[in-house]
């Protein structure tokens, strides 16, 4: 088979130092449509604060092809990659979703709460599969089970090259999975210098600021200075270990700070609009 280029969107502006898109969005078959068109890197299908949906991600997926695109653009790459936010938390280490939309076809999940070396192991690892202890790049071990004849034909690949394509980015350099967690909680910040030190594989750590903010005790106040400090805190420790630092809330007022600052995956909201986003790509050089 004659060289694969990169799959991946988000992989791909990230390994050339670009600032990666990539919009929340429902899974349902309109918004994944929707999103196909859009000059997203990608975008995630909402499976935390949302029903745990499988057979309406595969349908999302599918709708989300465009052989015409293909055609013209002569790559397997899509337009814009598939990715989702599960539902279980670090804590809870239910990997077995992870495996079932990985077999349906995504390029990259969302983990929430991943707050410990214990936890972001277990996401690494729940996204690639078992290899000798004598292999290269076995750490962290893979525990995703063998199913992989959706995924590869959803990818247009043969399973032998699907395989070797199915790692995580960048402890795999041709991985094609992009391993995102969330930090949210005071616990994560304090163990996240360890976490990033120990545990190869994670592509991007996503502040989850929401949740941060509740713990803090000033919801939603992304202004406030405690809250603001933990942002910055995160920011810094991702730039100390050279790991993409991601923002949930980029907007209008706030795109040309975020950019300014370093964050180098930012999740504009989704509402059938895109100025946030035509903003920030011409803020980061991509027009």
């Amino acid at each position: 088979m004659s060289e694969i280029p990169r799959l991946n969107g988000v992989i791909k502006a990230l390994e050339q130092g670009q600032t990666a898109f990539v919009a929340f969005t429902p899974v349902d078959i309109e918004s994944a449509v929707a999103m196909a068109g859009t000059k997203l890197d990608g975008v995630a299908f909402e499976m935390e604060h949302a029903p745990l949906d499988f057979p309406g991600l595969r349908n999302a997926l599918q709708f989300m092809l465009d052989r015409g695109q293909i055609v013209a653009g002569g790559t397997l790459a899509p337009a814009v990659t598939p990715m989702v936010r599960v539902p279980p938390n670090g804590i809870e280490m239910n990997s077995w979703i992870a495996k079932q939309v990985l077999d349906i076809g995504v390029m990259g999940i969302i983990f929430p709460h991943v707050s410990s070396v214990e936890e972001a192991a277990n996401a690494v690892g729940a996204c690639r599969y078992p290899r000798l202890k004598s292999a290269p790049r076995y750490h962290p071990p893979g525990i995703r089970g063998d199913a992989p004849a959706r995924a590869a034909r959803y990818w247009g690949l043969p399973q032998q090259e699907y395989y070797k394509r199915a790692d995580v980015w960048p402890l795999a350099p041709d991985g094609e999975v992009l391993v995102v967690i969330q930090c949210e909680e005071m616990r994560a910040i304090e163990n996240l210098p360890k976490i990033l030190k120990e545990v190869p594989g994670i592509g991007v750590v996503l502040i989850g600021e929401g949740d941060l903010s509740q713990e803090l005790g000033h919801p939603r106040d992304y202004d406030h200075p405690v809250v603001a400090d933990a942002i910055n805190n995160i920011l810094k420790i991702c730039k100390e270990h050279n790991v993409p630092c991601g923002h949930p809330h980029p907007d209008g007022k706030n795109i040309e700070r975020l950019v300014k600052d370093g964050f180098r995956f930012l999740m504009p909201s989704s509402p059938r609009s895109f100025g946030v986003l035509d903003q920030g790509r011409k803020l980061t050089g991509r027009n």
